[in-house]
């Protein structure tokens, strides 16, 4: 039996930076590696792992594959996160290197605290954790703390739900990928840089990339060992015994066949404008077409593709949102969609 650790690439970032993306370049290129993949999102509506199944090849078959949906593993270590992790070093053959992709909302220092847990500890070891910040957001503010918060000095830099996240992921990071780097230009990407550097609490390499595409050679191999590094990541939560996320919540809609991806689209876009919509996903099916339709939203930019048939699967629209919790109107989100 080998000594050698497994190594472990932990990819955080917030609700819709791209994340997914990556990892299915990743599996694309990977350069060799035997690769297995642990997959988790906030809400039941599985689109990352789809989206990540639909690359399984002889790298990394679909038995490397596991996905955790409807919480975060980071408040579910024990009773998810590890089992898990076990399953993936139990395959016959043995996985070269496991990607772990963290929900949107995931607070990255817990889990790497599940990595000192006497049974993992002996085999795994986390090589690197990178975080996956959207470039264009970040420049444009979305991530800031909130401003408008008179008082002393101690309320000045008021965090929100969404600087704490962010911060959190960054604190945690061992290099950032600033992503939809087409979108934000070069002076978003500067922006950006200059946002992330005052976040965080030590120099950290930054590369640029747009859809995902980078040299797997970046992020898989840098030997990080971050498990013995923890101190040097802080944590807003650092302390608690426990936490939630409590701050944010989804709502499923489901949705009959529409009539064309177009006009989905711009009822998303609107939906988007008129309420603080972080993330909207999903699949849908249109009329007359043998494939689902994803749908994906981030803020206000609205994707859609259509990706596999539905085969023997209800051809059953579902969009899950995702949005502070004073700010997720079910009943307007319904009226608007369907």
């Amino acid at each position: 039996m080998s000594l050698e650790k497994t190594p472990v690439t932990v990819v955080t970032g917030f609700l819709g930076a791209g994340k997914t993306t990556l990892i299915r370049h990743l599996l694309q290129n990977p350069q060799g590696r035997r690769l297995a993949v642990l997959v988790n999102e906030f809400g039941d509506v599985g689109v990352d792992g789809d989206l990540i199944r639909a690359c399984a090849d002889a790298n990394c078959p679909e038995a490397n594959i596991v996905e955790l949906t409807n919480g975060c593993i980071c408040c579910t270590v024990a009773d998810e996160f590890i089992p898990s992790i076990e399953r993936l070093l139990a395959l016959d053959p043995k996985p070269d290197h496991i990607v772990i992709e963290t929900s949107g909302l995931a607070l990255p220092k817990p889990l790497l605290k599940a990595f000192d847990w006497p049974d993992l500890r002996s085999r795994i070891t986390i090589d690197g954790v990178v975080a996956v910040a959207d470039a264009e957001a970040v420049a444009a503010g979305r991530f800031a703390p909130d401003p408008a918060h008179p008082g002393d000095a101690s309320e000045l830099d008021h965090e929100t739900p969404l600087s704490e996240v962010f911060e959190d992921q960054i604190a945690c990071a061992d290099i950032v990928l600033l992503s939809k780097a087409d979108l934000a230009g070069e002076d978003g990407l500067t922006a950006a840089r200059e946002i992330i550097a005052a976040e965080a609490p030590r120099p950290l390499p930054m590369v640029a990339l747009t859809e995902g595409v980078i040299d797997p050679r970046v992020v898989l191999g840098i030997n990080a060992a971050a498990e013995d590094d923890l101190a040097a990541r802080p944590s807003h939560h650092d302390g608690e015994e426990e936490h939630d996320h409590d701050d944010f919540d989804t709502v499923i809609i489901d949705l009959p066949e529409q009539a064309a991806p177009e006009a989905l689209a711009a009822k998303i876009a609107k939906l988007t404008e008129a309420q603080k919509i972080l993330r909207i996903k999903g699949h849908v099916a249109i009329e007359g077409k043998p494939l689902r339709l994803l749908v994906q939203a981030v803020g206000a930019r609205v994707r859609h593709q259509f990706d596999r048939p539905w085969g023997d699967r209800p051809r059953r629209g579902r969009l899950v949102v995702i949005a502070e919790k004073g700010d997720l109107d079910s009943k307007a989100i319904r009226a608007a969609l369907t």
